[in-house]
């Protein structure tokens, strides 16, 4: 049976997924929350959040803080529902407005983009879901929308940077530390992650929370049932309000940069990073600042930049090299595993900026003399026409990355790796050069002055290096 069939098969054998509902303990501690699903007739699931205050708010505003996990709860669901896509999706408890369950309905649609891809299933916007309110609790009544935090005087805003191990969020780590009150959050913490808050010296600053998920939902994935990508960053928007809330903070200043509105299929809505894009991005504030209204702020610091520029900020950050690692395969290892996409990507996007030497000491390899790469090489720099389904950069700066490195290359006088003669046998002629990506600006971004001030002198200050 094809998993299309499947697909239809389990939504005839299991037409209902239910949001039971949501509880939640609040101390001095942080808050622990947990939530009840079902698919009916299949299982029920009861996933669990602990988020921790280590800088208590002295007032808690006892509605908005049930908001704010009914809304983590409406994210995590779709981790649960694509098991089976149950064709409705019941909300017990609580009213939602048309306008929010179009807003959840196409955050669940575009985030499901890969899984859809992935597992050849032809699905369309109005039939994948409907939403059925069962419930008598109506929306939060936001009455005055509030704006964004205001920076005063001297006073450094209190900063909260979300951190996953990788090298974008150490750049904002560094660019903003000498400016801001800054805070780190991790969600389910490893290797990378902890030596990247360690390195930066802000362990003591780092709030530390931990999702679990249902035993039930990996034993159905065991057996067959539906799996594939969710959007995870639409998780870390939502809890990340919570941790900024309870802790006080005023931003929550994400690492995403503009390659991440690139599509990962060619000409497609499907978008590996559509939780990283700053369409989403736009869609959680105006949904938080109408429907949640806690008061933080969520905004991509580095929307301005794309991630050839984040490697060229990141290179002159010696102290986490050793240290950081982006590999999805070899996470749980905290190793570069050197036969993936991701860690192709990463290396590409060095190579221009860091010595061979340099490169071999954070992957313990040489990727790009690698043949069995070659179809991941050809999907991240456009010959062929799906990218990788990893949080990679756009096809037009991979190529002007590896137009530099072999212009580095050749400046050594050192053969040319087989990827590299692969390349130029292939005769891809990058769209922007080089030296224009190095300055390139990208103006749909939601920095203020005080923030896009900082990302323009790191630009400038690189510039004159």
């Amino acid at each position: 049976m094809s998993r299309e069939d499947f697909y239809k098969k389990c939504r005839e054998d299991y037409p209902t997924f239910t949001y039971q509902g949501y509880s939640y303990d609040l101390n001095n501690e942080g808050i622990s929350m947990t939530f009840d699903f079902s698919i009916d007739g299949l299982s029920e699931f009861h996933p669990t959040w602990f988020i921790p205050r280590i800088n208590p708010v002295d007032s808690i505003d006892e509605e908005l803080i049930d908001e704010m996990v009914f809304s983590l709860g409406m994210v995590e669901l779709v981790s649960y529902w694509k098991i089976a896509c149950p064709p409705t999706v019941i909300i017990k408890g609580r009213q939602l407005s048309a306008e929010q369950i179009g807003w959840w309905k196409k955050l669940y649609f575009n985030g499901l983009g890969e899984f859809y891809y992935t597992n050849g299933i032809e699905e369309d916007f109005d039939d994948f879901m409907t939403v059925n309110c069962q419930g008598d609790k109506k929306p939060r009544a936001i009455n005055t929308p509030q704006e964004r935090p205001r920076i005063l005087g001297n006073k450094k805003p209190r900063v909260m940077i979300p951190v996953g191990g990788g090298k974008d969020s150490v750049v904002s780590i560094e660019l903003l530390r000498d400016k801001s009150d800054v805070n780190c959050y991790v969600i389910n913490s490893r290797g990378a992650t902890d030596a990247t808050v360690e390195v930066g010296g802000l362990t003591d600053r780092t709030i530390y929370a931990k999702r679990t998920l249902d035993k039930n939902m990996l034993d159905l994935n065991a057996k067959g049932f539906l799996n594939g990508h969710t959007p995870f960053s639409a998780l870390v928007a939502f809890s990340s309000i919570i941790a900024g809330y309870l802790n006080d903070l005023q931003f929550v200043a994400l690492s995403n940069e503009s390659s991440a509105n690139e599509s990962t299929v060619a000409d497609s809505y499907v978008n590996h990073q559509y939780s990283k894009s700053f369409e989403f991005e736009a869609d959680f504030r105006r949904y938080e600042r109408n429907f949640i209204g806690s008061g933080v702020y969520y905004f991509s610091f580095l929307r301005p930049l794309s991630e050839l520029q984040i490697a060229m900020l990141f290179s002159r950050f010696k102290k986490y090299h050793g240290i950081f690692k982006s590999c999805n395969v070899g996470s749980k290892q905290d190793i570069w595993c050197g036969h993936c996409p991701k860690c192709l990507f990463v290396y590409i996007i060095l190579s221009p900026f860091l010595s061979v030497e340099e490169l071999d000491a954070i992957f313990g390899k040489r990727l790009f003399e690698d043949e069995t790469l070659m179809e991941d090489f050809d999907k991240l720099c456009g010959i062929l026409p799906e990218k990788p389904f990893e949080c990679v950069g756009s096809r037009d700066e991979v190529n002007a990355a590896i137009t530099e490195a072999i212009s580095k290359y050749a400046a050594s006088q050192l053969p040319l790796p087989k990827l590299l003669m692969h390349y130029q046998d292939s005769a891809v002629v990058p769209a922007i050069p080089f030296e224009t990506f190095k300055k390139q600006y990208a103006y749909e971004h939601a920095l203020d002055e005080f923030f896009e001030k900082i990302i323009k002198d790191a630009l400038t200050n690189e510039g004159n290096n």
